[in-house]
């Protein structure tokens, strides 16, 4: 589903260089170090990665200048090089952890010579004779033009999505291939982190499944309803859930500060008439705001609002957040939905001239999600387990008919984005063989 970066094959030089310059292809008569000048002896590459032409420190600008085989160039500053100096004493290899403490970085440093050695790597003498190598496919990834940055992210987060309506195509996996083979839960994981939901067939139909597909991936998060919790019509019901009633479109758990990033659901038992499932693919929804209104995204991008929720269920519990209906990030991307209008609190913490675009900025968003052309309608069977991003869709259900016969049951838990990236990146490590972990 996501295709690897690409890495271009060379080969590289023995070259030693020292002097300032532009990033710019250099002449390829004989490099200079101070006034000696030395022969280039091209020497082949390593591995296949992204070979070096030269090398050479930009004294002035305290960069270094690396100049790839593809005609490309990046640049690297001496602090950043000696700060992420990947020697024994300076790294914890078993870790691949920072040993070298802040207070002994000096953050003006320079250098005494720069190298490229036979086998392609670059090597740094510093001032106080410590000597640093670094491999070309790490210094590659890691070049700090726009471009090169973008590409590390997505490959670390993925943050590209696709948007949906209710034309969505489910992605469907089978539950039993998703729990033993990796090939199949790398599927799974990449679908859920780009499509927002992914639906697995043919769980077996008792208690329990929830928690062993969070094995799959490490652990369940525990909130007050428990490891797992169990969604049926109960007397009493300490959560809207818990009754036979519509549940409007939301997002769950609003009411905590960092709301829970991923939600399992499996269907034990359904309903006789009445109770299928509903879901919004609400990024896409906040795009379509911020173009069709945008005064009212901005107003729900800005203003912060109260949820509550207060009980008692694993434990008795009374608590609150503020949170934007709609989060983004430091370059206005979309990053989590929190709405659920259940816990939204009487208590508005607003002044009182905002109260009124609040209202109507909300209104606007609901009546957005709620258009029939946005809501993916579906219907839950037993054995069926569907799993969801909870900052992103807004899910919802039709209300359904309640007895004593065929009582609607699922069974539900939550696990975070953190867990479930991790595993990501492990899974893809497994099955394409990346060489170089992907945190390092």
């Amino acid at each position: 589903m996501f295709s690897s970066l690409a890495r271009c094959a060379s080969r590289g030089a023995l070259q030693v260089l020292k002097g300032a310059g532009r990033c710019a292809p250099s002449p390829a008569a004989v490099p200079r170090f101070g006034h000696q000048t030395l022969a280039a002896a091209p020497l082949p590459a390593v591995g296949g990665g992204p070979g070096i032409r030269q090398a050479r420190a930009q004294d002035r600008e305290r960069l270094l200048q690396v100049e790839w085989d593809d005609g490309s160039c990046s640049l690297y500053p001496f602090t950043w090089l000696r700060d992420n100096c990947q020697c024994p004493r300076c790294t914890l290899q078993s870790a691949q952890a920072r040993s070298l403490l802040l207070t002994d970085l000096d953050v003006h440093t320079g250098v005494d010579q720069v190298q490229i050695t036979e086998n392609n790597k670059v090597s740094i003498t510093w001032p106080d004779q410590h000597s640093s190598e670094f491999e070309p496919d790490w210094l590659k990834k890691r070049c700090f033009s726009p471009e090169a940055r973008q590409a590390r992210q997505e490959e670390l987060f993925l943050n590209e999505r696709d948007f949906w309506d209710s034309g969505l195509q489910i992605p469907t996996l089978d539950f039993e291939e998703v729990l033993h083979d990796d090939k199949a839960a790398l599927d799974w994981l990449m679908a859920l982190r780009r499509v927002g939901i992914v639906y697995l067939k043919g769980a077996p139909l008792e208690q329990g499944q929830v928690a062993r597909l969070s094995q799959r991936i490490g652990y369940l998060r525990l909130t007050f309803y428990g490891h797992t919790w169990q969604v049926q019509d109960k007397p009493m019901a300490n959560n809207v859930a818990y009754t036979s009633g519509k549940l409007s479109l939301h997002t769950d758990y609003p009411a905590l500060h960092h709301p829970p990033g991923v939600q399992f659901l499996h269907c034990l038992q359904q309903a006789q008439q009445g109770g299928e499932s509903e879901a919004v693919d609400g990024f896409h929804m906040a795009e379509l705001l911020r173009k069709d209104h945008p005064d009212a995204f901005n107003t729900l991008s800005s203003l912060r609002v109260d949820f509550t929720d207060t009980g008692s269920d694993y434990c008795d519990f009374s608590v609150q957040s503020k949170n934007h209906i709609i989060d983004v990030d430091s370059e206005g991307r979309v990053v989590r939905i929190n709405y659920n209008n259940a816990t939204r609190d009487s208590t508005l913490d607003l002044p009182l001239d905002q109260v009124q675009p609040f209202y109507s900025s909300l209104k606007s968003f609901v009546e957005l999600m709620n258009q029939p052309e946005n809501v993916f309608t579906y219907r839950m069977e037993p054995g069926d387990l569907v799993t969801f991003d909870n900052w992103r869709l807004l899910h919802g259900r039709k209300s359904y008919l309640s007895g004593s016969i065929n009582l609607r049951h699922l069974e539900g838990a939550y696990l975070d984005w953190d867990e479930v990236m991790s595993r990501l990146r492990l899974l893809r490590k497994a099955v394409h063989g990346d060489g170089e972990s992907l945190s390092s």
